[in-house]
């Protein structure tokens, strides 16, 4: 099968004032952000992705721009309603700080399948949609460019989160255990039988691998030989 890279945006003002922004337009990414989101798309430069696909949010979008400047080909560059941030409803535009004294973010934190935020969606159902929007997306880049293809998903950081906790066969009242910084790299790759999940919230390291490396379909025995490792650190 083909391998996603899970990007989240980079920080944004509101990221950066705790402030749950939700989908609230006009939240772009802060100076730190964009360094952030430079970085990636450095990293990402060595593979040659098929496709971009972004949430429609401004900061995913600006993201995932930084990105595609780094690309040598013309990959697609899909805006996926799929992929945008959890519907908080009435959290949305509060601080985080005002939320924690809320009876519901004890739930958030312990039970998020039985959540439903006020006036928004439950996280079983952003993560149902989430998860539905990157598999379609891979099974349509796998179709068009062979299993070998690498594809890009902007999103947000409960979305990977969800996405993550599906791969790994965790049930989404696990998925606050896995962390998703600001412009992190995480990879999986939907294979016949089960995903593999071959990096979370990762902000550094090589990634030229990708380009090269065939992924076999059964899991090593014993873990295997690993990745290639880059050339420079070859002596």
């Amino acid at each position: 099968m083909a391998t996603v890279i899970l990007v989240r945006h980079g920080r944004t003002t509101a990221n950066a004032t705790g402030l749950l922004a939700g989908r609230t337009a006009g939240v772009s990414l802060d100076q730190v952000g964009r360094d952030q989101a430079a970085l990636t798309g450095d990293r990402l430069a060595a593979v040659p992705v098929v496709g971009v696909v972004s949430s429609p949010l401004e900061r995913c979008r600006q993201t995932a721009q930084f990105i595609l400047d780094r690309q040598l080909g013309t990959p697609l560059t899909p805006i996926d309603p799929d992929l945008t941030e959890c519907d908080y409803g009435d959290w949305q535009g509060r601080t985080l700080s005002d939320l924690a004294a809320e009876d519901l973010w004890t739930v958030v934190q312990a039970q998020p399948s039985a959540v439903t935020f006020p006036g928004g969606e439950s996280m079983a159902g952003m993560q149902a949609r989430s998860v539905a929007a990157i598999r379609r997306h891979d099974a349509a880049f796998e179709a068009e460019h062979g299993a070998g293809a690498v594809w890009v998903a902007v999103s947000h950081g409960d979305i990977i989160k969800s996405v993550l906790a599906d791969a790994l066969g965790m049930h989404l009242d696990l998925f606050q255990r896995i962390n998703v910084g600001p412009a992190s790299v995480s990879i999986v790759r939907y294979g016949t039988s089960r995903p593999s999940v071959y990096a979370t919230n990762t902000d550094a390291g090589d990634l030229s691998w990708l380009s090269t490396t065939i992924h076999a379909a059964d899991a090593p025995v014993g873990g295997g030989a690993g990745q290639q490792p880059p050339r420079s650190s070859i002596t």
